[in-house]
């Protein structure tokens, strides 16, 4: 049944045209509708399962900034609601089903984070309506670290892993979790042996590593770029399949390790939404991915542009929980 409410269709255009001939005043009022829709979203709320500062908190607050910068919408609120890796607030969705005015920041993170709590509440519990953007992610140590490549770490966390440990801004199960967990598995480090420590944000992580509370850490390229430009961190490794621009840093596949992987990030609303206002919601993003003001935080954020709307996304959210069930599984962590 939460498949079926994924894949709800707008029947009510069928029902519309096998009915009596609509009347002069019904079109009129249709029109006036179809008018109010067209103008500035009112009122929207967007919702970030974890900590201000967190790789969600900033696509979050750039999406609300975009959508009023370009005119498509107004007085757009972004709030924070923690815990459990994105499943708190993806509860707090749940509950406010048919809320047309809420919508969460979400992605890879919460994929997991439902299978590894083992959450009642999944995302077949929403309505998905677009992923926005991949990020790639970095293998980060402190400026004065004794790691000044990626083979000075792997010979150390192979010696020893309970003394390397690595740090991420995400809950088991998240991105920042699978990919030190990959990246064990393919230069040679039992994933089981790994000491990884989860942080609430990326300015918690951020601080973890300057305060050399982890040996490394990984997470967003976003997250790192400007404090890798003035020198405060080391980035020793990328895991995109190309190098970063403005980055300098290679790329995992570079160094002889078989590896690329890439975070992703969207948006779902509350469950129980008309076709119509599902459809607005989808509307509104796209336009928001379409205008020059979308293009422009891209570019200045790092992050690569992923669109996926309506369907297509609820398809690929399927997908992408099975991919991480496997990947838990294959790897001992399940």
């Amino acid at each position: 049944m939460a498949e079926r409410r994924w894949l709800r269709v707008a029947a009510a255009a069928a029902v519309l045209a096998l009915g009596p001939v609509i009347s002069a005043c019904d079109a009129s009022a249709d029109s006036d509708a179809s008018a109010a829709h067209a103008g500035p979203v009112n009122g929207l709320r967007i919702l970030v399962p974890n900590n201000p500062g967190s790789g969600y908190d900033t696509t979050a607050r750039t999406a609300a900034k975009v959508m009023q910068d370009a005119g498509l919408a107004r007085d757009v609120s972004v709030f924070n609601v923690a815990g459990a890796g994105g499943t708190v607030g993806l509860r707090r969705v749940a509950d406010a089903k048919g809320d047309e005015n809420l919508l969460m920041q979400m992605g890879l993170g919460v994929v997991g984070a439902v299978y590894t709590n083992k959450s009642k509440v999944t995302l077949t519990d929403t309505t998905p309506i677009a992923r926005l953007i991949e990020e790639v992610e970095a293998v980060v140590v402190p400026k004065d670290s004794p790691y000044n490549t990626l083979q000075d770490l792997v010979t150390a966390w192979k010696a020893d892993p309970g003394k390397v440990p690595v740090g991420g801004a995400s809950a088991p199960g998240g991105p920042d979790h699978l990919m030190p967990m990959l990246l064990a598995k393919a230069v040679g480090v039992a994933p089981k042996s790994v000491k990884f420590v989860s942080y609430g944000g990326g300015g918690e992580l951020r601080a973890a590593v300057l305060g050399k509370e982890v040996a490394f850490a990984a997470t967003g390229i976003g997250e790192v770029a400007e404090q890798a430009k003035v020198g405060e961190v080391k980035i020793l490794a990328v895991t995109s399949a190309q190098r970063v621009a403005g980055v300098h840093a290679p790329t995992l596949k570079e160094l002889g390790v078989d590896l690329v992987f890439a975070n992703w990030r969207g948006l779902v609303a509350t469950s129980g939404l008309s076709a119509e206002k599902r459809q607005q919601l989808v509307d509104l993003v796209t336009k928001m991915h379409d205008s020059a003001e979308w293009k422009v935080a891209l570019a200045a954020k790092g992050w690569t542009d992923a669109f996926v709307a309506g369907d297509p996304f609820t398809t690929f959210l399927t997908s992408e929980n099975d991919r991480v069930a496997k990947v838990l599984k294959e790897l001992g962590l399940g």
